[in-house]
């Protein structure tokens, strides 16, 4: 995931003015997210595999109810298909959040990350070490892609352990910081990577230790949250970012705490006010509040971040609890 993250993040696109923040509603997010899918489709004709221009382009539009062709999704899951075929299933033999991350985009897309071109997507995390290998991202993006539809854990007959949601879950938990946040590394916690483990978390609240660890969590964010409503991660050095924001923002979600929730409004903006504040007049997205230029990969994060909200609003599925996908 800190290829998610730390690559590509300025792919200038164009220039724009900012559309002013105001305490949102639901029927707020209708055009928000009309424009910023647009956008995408207009300047991600041909999605790939990836992590930018790809699958985060894929998840938010499909998780959106916007009308999107079926054709563009067809053309993915085609370019999916062709990429494993070529790399003869192997995505990448280190990061393992490659695989999470392409299972997320099929799953919203209604295809079975299970058999493509003969391969099985999942397999690979059931290696319990590989998939931790680089860190605490590899625990967080196995679970929210094998919990996005409730996928069995394939058995990895060459593994040295056998990978369990237990141990994932567990992962997570004995790499909070100090703080109550999680991070990459390092002793303090970030808004980024905190908002993601708890993302990941949300589904095994039943567990005390999981609560307990999630509460302490809560209260880090609600404690580094600026009075604009927004956070400031490693990602984007002093200034707060898109990313910060809605990373949390989908947490609040996936956990189903209500955006205006008293914790996480600050001098009367929410969370979502700060996300909907980096949206430029073009309907795509600014990477920090000192940037006035849009780019590819904070359009997927604004979007999917708006799509989410918006879930929540509705009382329908979240962003990452996918059994309400239309099966292609």
């Amino acid at each position: 995931m800190r290829k998610f993250l730390l690559t590509f993040i300025i792919f200038a696109m164009f220039a724009g003015t900012t559309v002013p923040a105001n305490a949102a509603t639901p029927q707020d997010l209708n055009t928000p997210i009309a424009r910023a899918a647009s956008y995408l489709q207009r300047n991600v004709r041909n999605p790939q595999v990836g992590s930018v221009g790809g699958e985060w382009t894929i998840i938010a539009l499909a998780r959106s109810g916007r009308p999107v062709p079926n054709t563009y999704f067809q053309q993915y899951f085609r370019n999916v298909e062709r990429y494993v075929r070529e790399n003869n299933g192997v995505l990448d033999e280190r990061r393992l959040t490659e695989y999470s991350r392409v299972i997320l985009a099929l799953t919203a897309t209604g295809f079975d990350p299970r058999n493509i071109a003969g391969h099985d997507l999942t397999l690979p995390l059931g290696d319990f070490e590989r998939t931790t290998w680089q860190g605490i991202n590899g625990a967080i993006f196995a679970l929210l892609a094998l919990d996005s539809l409730d996928y069995e854990i394939p058995i990895n007959r060459h593994a040295e352990t056998m990978s369990t949601r237990a141990l994932f879950v567990n992962d997570i938990l004995r790499q909070q910081t100090p703080d109550g946040g999680w991070n990459l590394r390092g002793e303090t916690g970030d808004p980024d990577i905190t908002g993601m483990a708890l993302q990941a978390l949300a589904k095994y609240q039943d567990n005390p230790e999981v609560e307990a660890a999630i509460d302490r969590a809560l209260d880090f964010l609600s404690g580094i949250q600026d009075e604009n409503g927004g956070f400031t991660g490693r990602i984007s050095g002093s200034e707060p970012s898109i990313e910060s924001a809605v990373q949390v923002l989908v947490a609040l979600t996936e956990l189903g705490i209500p955006l205006d929730d008293p914790r996480f409004v600050k001098n009367g903006h929410t969370v979502l006010d700060n996300v909907l504040s980096f949206q430029l007049a073009d309907g795509s997205f600014r990477h920090t509040t000192d940037s006035t230029e849009s780019n590819i990969m904070s359009t997927e994060i604004g979007l999917y971040g708006l799509v989410a909200a918006q879930r929540s609003i509705d009382g329908r599925n979240s962003l990452y609890r996918m059994n309400d996908r239309v099966v292609r």
